[in-house]
């Protein structure tokens, strides 16, 4: 499977606007061009106009095909005001300092995701990770039944037999050092979502562990037992299943023997770590020991979407993750 083709075709079918707030990086300029050119979003670029057509001039760059949002002389400005206003009263939130809040590009990104005027917003590759997630989690908030944003890579191994035709949904390996057990079991309906809605690929969510069915005695892998009772009854139809060690998870002779009987044993395609040294730890010695593409990080459990840049992503990189956040935007597909 060719998974960014895959989700740039879902993309292209709807062509969702994405708001784009660091138009003046070299690499974010370049890929709303790929973007543009290839027709999967609409890309915002917002900033100052001046600003971004002079450095697509010195990029050598066409701005055609894409929509200029001027955060000085927009429109719509004044109402974002208010309404960023609304959100942070119970914060003390002045009009003034709203005003102030709002000429920083991620929090006016953010708004014009809150109205609609945009689907989604793509950011960091200039800022970092809690800059991108705070004007997201103070606007938006988090999805219906969820309260912690999570951070998953979607994973590509030459090998075939793993997942899902080598696809696999691994998380957190991005956000969380540590979950509870409900918290852990809402990254797994997250994850599973996040499977669903990109590929159209029915999840099988394993939830991972140094032990699989009781074969060891620990708190921690009770906390993975509670974790996969409650994920049951949030999604009675998600198959899921839990205690697994990796090899039980993903290997169906060693699933078969370990858990008979188990509808994802030997089959899982949706990898729920048990912290963030597991996970990140985990999706980077796939990418290095095992050859695995690794997309993302993708962020997921926000209310719309907002998905985070490396800052050392490549314009190929830019390009994908503005295609995911398109095909997050596809409310439908979840």
């Amino acid at each position: 499977m060719d998974v960014i083709r895959t989700i740039k075709d879902k993309a292209r079918a709807r062509r969702r606007r994405v708001v784009l707030p660091e138009p003046t990086e070299e690499r974010v300029l370049r890929a709303a061009r790929q973007t543009t050119d290839e027709g999967f979003a609409q890309c915002l670029l917002l900033g100052e106009a001046d600003a971004i057509k002079k450095k697509a001039r010195e990029c050598g760059l066409s701005l055609d095909g894409m929509d200029l949002v001027d955060l000085r002389s927009d429109p719509a400005r004044n109402s974002y005001v208010d309404r960023f206003v609304e959100v942070r009263k119970g914060r003390g939130m002045t009009r003034s300092q709203a005003e102030k809040t709002l000429e920083d590009p991620l929090y006016y990104a953010v708004m014009m995701v809150d109205a609609q005027v945009a689907d989604a917003e793509v950011a960091g590759a200039t800022r970092s990770t809690p800059e991108v997630l705070r004007p997201a989690l103070q606007v938006l908030r988090t999805e219906k039944g969820i309260s912690k944003v999570s951070g998953a890579f979607l994973m590509v191994s030459p090998n075939k037999s793993l997942g899902s035709d080598g696809v696999a949904i691994f998380a957190d390996c991005a956000v969380n050092p540590w979950l509870t057990p409900h918290e852990l079991a809402e990254v797994a309906i997250s994850s599973a979502r996040t499977l669903r809605r990109l590929l159209g690929i029915e999840p099988r969510v394993a939830m991972l562990s140094f032990s699989t069915k009781g074969s060891a005695q620990h708190e921690h892998v009770d906390r993975i037992v509670e974790a996969t009772q409650i994920a049951r009854e949030m999604e009675p139809s998600l198959k899921i299943d839990g205690e697994l060690q990796v090899d039980a998870a993903l290997v169906e002779s060693v699933g078969a023997k370990k858990a008979p009987g188990s509808a994802v044993a030997g089959k899982a395609n949706v990898l729920i770590f048990p912290s963030l040294d597991a996970g990140n730890t985990g999706y980077k010695l796939a990418q290095r020991y095992g050859d695995c593409e690794a997309i993302g990080p993708i962020l997921q459990g926000i209310a719309r979407p907002v998905n985070d840049l490396s800052r050392g992503a490549t314009v190929a990189d830019i390009v994908g993750t503005i295609a995911v956040a398109a095909v997050q935007a596809c409310r439908d597909l979840a």
